[in-house]
């Protein structure tokens, strides 16, 4: 997420109360998380392990929890808790606003699109031109909808991310301030569920189609021209090239990527990042061909073990 105005570290630093190491007139032109943190931007850290990760990423300001050396042309923010502060900073940027209206006054709604009764659209929402929104659809505040987009019955577009900290009293959400994009001539069916970014975007690509009550987690890449059938649940911040197709009720974890061009077929299990321009079967996901060989490996079991007696 960028500011809409240039911040300097003292400034930033004064909105959650910490000490900084670095100029006072440091710019800071946004935050992010660390998979799309760029130049300017602000990443926490708030665990050892990922120390190096954070200190070495593209974010040239740190909210960490440790006074450490600071890298160069770099800055810090040091904090009890960063992952508190960096809450108090989104809830500071984009702050939630409450709506008492079905289609929110600053909502920008383009030529030709149709949206049906019962229906609920957020604060600062772009919906393109052409577009069909059924019934009963909620699209939360500052999501941005192409042209030519059809979302169905049901659906909701820019939830909270499921993101959260273990705590000793129980577990705290980071909070979401990211958006959901869907490109041109997208279609999204019924009962779907897309979350939206933490700070950045979850994007589904131009032309990609979606059947029903599919989840899309926060801060994941859908490709253009994807197909992705019923009952498909797909982790955050996943990358899906371009051309995919996931057959029903496929589920893939977290952070990984597909390659341009990969089939999934129904029930794949994928577990870590895999080629594209191949077919996939089981769990965890394989391609099909070694699949079936195991499958009939798998059924000779019996007769090799009568052989043994």
């Amino acid at each position: 997420m960028k500011f809409p105005q240039t911040h300097t570290l003292k400034e930033i630093a004064a909105i959650i109360s910490c000490d900084f190491v670095g100029a006072d007139n440091f710019p800071v032109l946004g935050m992010n998380e660390i998979h799309v943190v760029e130049p300017g931007d602000i990443v926490f850290v708030d665990h050892p392990k990922y120390y190096d990760k954070a200190l070495q990423s593209a974010a040239t300001i740190v909210l960490i929890n440790k006074e450490v050396e600071c890298p160069k042309g770099k800055v810090l923010l040091i904090s009890d808790d960063p992952f508190r502060d960096f809450n108090k900073l989104s809830n500071h940027f984009r702050p939630f606003v409450h709506s008492n209206v079905s289609i929110a006054h600053s909502a920008q709604i383009g030529e030709d699109t149709v949206i049906q009764p019962n229906c609920f659209i957020g604060n600062h929402v772009t919906i393109g031109k052409n577009c069909v929104i059924h019934s009963n659809v909620s699209i939360y505040d500052h999501c941005v909808l192409g042209d030519n987009v059809v979302i169905h019955a049901g659906t909701i577009i820019g939830a909270d991310a499921f993101y959260y900290k273990k705590r000793p009293e129980g577990f705290d959400q980071l909070l979401s301030c990211g958006r959901v994009v869907i490109e041109n001539n997208v279609t999204v069916g019924s009962l779907c569920t897309i979350d939206r970014g933490v700070t950045g975007d979850t994007t589904i690509g131009e032309g990609t189609k979606m059947d029903n009550q599919i989840q899309i987690g926060h801060d994941t890449v859908i490709g253009k021209k994807c197909l992705i059938a019923s009952q498909t649940g797909i982790a955050g911040c996943v990358v899906v090239e371009d051309e995919v197709t996931f057959w029903g009720q496929v589920g893939v974890t977290s952070g990984v990527t597909i390659g341009a061009k990969a089939v999934f077929l129904a029930k794949c299990g994928i577990s870590k990042s895999l080629p594209g321009n191949k077919v996939y079967n089981g769990n965890p996901a394989t391609e099909a061909r070694e699949f079936l060989k195991q499958a009939a490996y798998v059924k000779r079991i019996p007769e090799i073990l009568e052989k043994l007696k």
